[in-house]
């Protein structure tokens, strides 16, 4: 199944080497001086079409049985972990690959050779729940829902090769890869500054990002951020506490790439404060603490952010969630590490009390008082947006 890489469609790769010989005969019996050719040039773009069935124009296929190769430059590392899968998209999407070993660790990686610089890396999905990107042992994308789910980021290579995987952890779950295409940015492998996002549910993405009814203020907060000025690079999601964070493998991304100059925005506590996470409001302040110290060591801004209350947190018309999620604990943070702070909960009761009740229910998912829909999640956004460009941090 594999063709021409895209990125040279004029390019004969298998003209034989006969009349190569031939040619260079004639010509040297003709008197002219000839040189040995040139290298060939290595691709900086690629676009892959993965699985058995037919390969879409433009892009290369890759069959699960495609193992890397030095002379091929790209292909598994161990394709006998992988499948060849249908799937319910078209185009691209008509067919995938399933990886059956995964975690971030995982050596059943998509290996490409790359020369160093920075890439844009553009993923679709094959039929799959939810998934997770991860590239260079660590997290990329997190929780992709929904088959044909899409999502890009840009990554720094520096040691000739991109490892790539789709992963999540749990098993019995598909994690399947239709397409993916690589862009060359820059030369430079430096990442822009970028805007890291932490959190829970109220925070995360969710697919397809461009229509989802459902919302996470991180998801939306692209909208008010200047892309000349920041990249904006959401790790949270559904049901996170600190804990998890710390220790799951979001965080060990972040500091991975984060550098002086970028922010990184931290929300916890909704998910804390559940009795099955028995996390006590003294072990979260110190976890908080543990990241924010983390973060602030390699230069970079750490900016805490508290939780918005429940839409139906009105008492004689006002909106009031101050005793909410652990909040008194991250505010007092905030003051004793000498860090930002963005009290979304009271930013965003002050908002829904000039909205009024019937208003603030209509910002969240129908029957449920505190996830965001789309709308409300925008309202969120901008919101700490606004905060951040008041504190004079974007």
């Amino acid at each position: 199944m594999p063709q021409t890489p895209a990125a040279h469609p004029g390019m004969n790769w298998r003209k034989p080497v006969a009349s190569c010989l031939a040619a260079a005969a004639l010509a040297a019996g003709a008197g002219l001086v000839l040189t040995a050719p040139a290298a060939q040039a290595e691709p900086s773009n690629y676009r892959f079409d993965f699985g058995d069935g037919p390969v879409e124009k433009g892009y290369t296929g890759v069959s699960a049985t495609d193992a890397y190769t030095p002379e091929r430059r790209y292909g598994f590392n161990t394709p006998g972990q992988m499948a060849n899968v249908p799937a319910k998209g078209s185009g691209v999407g008509s067919d995938a690959v399933r990886f059956l070993e995964f975690g971030t660790k995982s050596t059943n990686t998509f290996n490409v050779d790359l020369k160093e610089g920075l890439y844009r890396v553009s993923v679709t999905l094959g039929d799959t729940s939810r998934a997770s990107i991860a590239a260079e042992g660590v997290f990329q994308e997190m929780n992709l829902t929904g088959n044909g789910a899409q999502a890009s980021f840009e990554i720094p290579v520096t040691d000739g090769q991109l490892n790539l995987l789709v992963t999540e952890g749990k098993v019995g779950t598909a994690f399947t890869l239709s397409a993916l295409e690589i862009e060359k940015v820059s030369r430079h492998p430096e990442m822009d500054p970028t805007i890291w996002v932490g959190g829970d549910s109220t925070v995360a993405s969710y697919y397809p990002l461009e229509s989802s009814i459902q919302g996470g203020w991180g998801q939306m907060l692209p909208r008010f951020v200047d892309p000349d000025a920041f990249d904006v690079r959401n790790m949270a999601t559904g049901g996170q506490i600190a804990r998890g964070f710390r220790n799951d493998g979001q965080l060990e991304a972040i500091l991975r790439y984060i550098k002086p100059g970028d922010l990184f925005l931290l929300e916890m506590g909704i998910n804390d404060t559940a009795a099955k996470n028995a996390t006590t409001e003294a072990e979260f302040k110190e976890i908080m603490r543990d990241m924010v110290r983390q973060v602030a060591a390699t230069g970079a801004t750490p900016v805490l952010v508290t939780p918005q209350g429940r839409a139906t947190d009105f008492v004689d018309g006002i909106h009031s969630s101050v005793d909410r999620w652990y909040r008194h604990s991250t505010v007092a943070l905030a003051a004793e590490e000498g860090v930002p702070l963005v009290d979304l909960n009271v930013l965003s009761s002050a908002y829904f009390t000039e909205i009024g009740p019937e208003a603030t229910l209509a910002l969240f998912m129908a029957g449920d008082t505190l996830h965001p829909n789309r709308a409300g999640a925008t309202e969120l956004a901008r919101l700490v947006s606004e905060d951040l460009a008041r504190q004079g941090l974007q």
